[in-house]
């Protein structure tokens, strides 16, 4: 399997910044779209942005202005610069990856692996 190691919450204060970073190892054919979802208490987990293998990019509208998703091929991972933080940022913010295999009969198969979740709060 793949496991993604994430790194960078913790506190901040509304207007300030935090860095995101998710890390992917294992054995894989292809690593396909990362993202990044939060989930605040009594809400749904929602997504904030998706990145694909090729740069394309995709940001909720909550966070669009604010936050910037990118990734290092070369490195398996997938950042998320968070800037202009508001208190309805504050969530666990947990990274997703979709990446594809080859079974035993040569099959492409798809799976994905989610991360440990990090805290983000933004607070005053």
């Amino acid at each position: 399997q793949v496991q993604l190691v994430e790194s960078g919450g913790g506190l901040a204060q509304p207007g300030g910044s935090l860095r995101l970073s998710c890390a992917a190892s294992g054995t894989f054919s292809s690593l396909n779209d990362m993202g990044w979802y939060r989930q605040a208490p009594g809400n749904q987990r929602e997504l904030v942005g998706v990145i694909s293998s090729r740069g394309s990019t995709r940001l909720a509208d909550s966070v669009k202005g604010r936050f910037t998703i990118s990734r290092d091929n070369a490195k398996n991972t997938v950042y998320l610069q968070m800037d202009s933080l508001k208190p309805e940022d504050t969530a666990v913010y947990s990274c997703n990856a979709k990446f594809d295999k080859i079974d035993s009969l040569y099959r492409r198969v798809a799976f994905e692996s989610w991360g440990q979740g990090t805290q983000v709060t933004v607070s005053s």
